[in-house]
């Protein structure tokens, strides 16, 4: 059984579009696009090694891959992340007919969720989701998301796509790991937890016998 994890970079108001650049995600009239790039430092530099350092294959939006597929495979062998993003398998989500030129890419067939949730049934290393907002929300309204790691950095964007659109099913998560960088960036991880189990902080109606204590205790006084 595979796994299938989001590692997304959000604002503190949950926007996920376009952290990498001006030009990444214009749509909407968004203007804020490379909101992440002057906070990166050392700490976050060894965290994303460790996201890529477990073995995985990508699970990639076809916007996503056309970013990365425009720059990874140029980047030279040199580069670790860029080596490991050449060599892995990446699953696209596509209902273009266009070719994927990228090497070890696959077209997702038959609709994106049930496409995932057959790759999910078999062996393999874990399904590592990168960007691709429109991808997310179909496997978030299917149910589909085991994990995710949360890169939230200090801003407010106001507008632009989010995360947990309305599509999100409503489920418990549990922390497993969180640090912040020197910059304010908060990384936490978690994993699903079970169904959401609501309570109440009002005061419970006193029972029958509590109200015969109180009124034993009026007529003594």
């Amino acid at each position: 059984m595979r796994k299938v994890v989001a590692s997304t970079f959000l604002s503190l108001d949950g926007v996920m579009q376009a952290p990498g650049g001006p030009d990444e995600d214009p749509t909407g009239g968004f203007k804020h696009g490379g909101w992440t790039v002057n906070y990166w430092d050392e700490m976050m530099g060894a965290a994303l090694d460790n996201v890529f350092g477990e073995p995985f294959d990508l699970l990639l939006g076809r916007k996503t891959y056309e970013i990365f597929a425009a720059h990874w495979p140029y980047i030279g062998e040199d580069h670790p992340i860029g080596k490991r993003f050449n060599s892995v398998t990446k699953y696209v989500a596509t209902s273009s007919t266009e070719p994927l030129n990228w090497q070890n890419s696959v077209a997702l067939k038959g609709g994106a969720a049930v496409a995932v949730k057959t790759l999910k049934q078999g062996d393999g290393p874990m399904l590592l989701l990168q960007g691709s907002g429109d991808l997310i929300q179909t496997l978030l309204s299917s149910d589909l998301i085991d994990e995710f790691t949360l890169w939230t950095f200090p801003l407010v964007l106001g507008r632009g796509k989010r995360l947990f659109g309305k599509g999100a099913m409503p489920v418990a998560l549990k922390l497993t790991d969180s640090k912040v960088s020197t910059t304010g960036v908060t990384i936490s991880s978690y994993v699903r937890d079970g169904e959401i189990v609501t309570g109440s902080f009002a005061l419970e109606p006193p029972t029958s016998a509590e109200l015969e204590r109180r009124e034993k205790m009026e007529r003594e006084e």
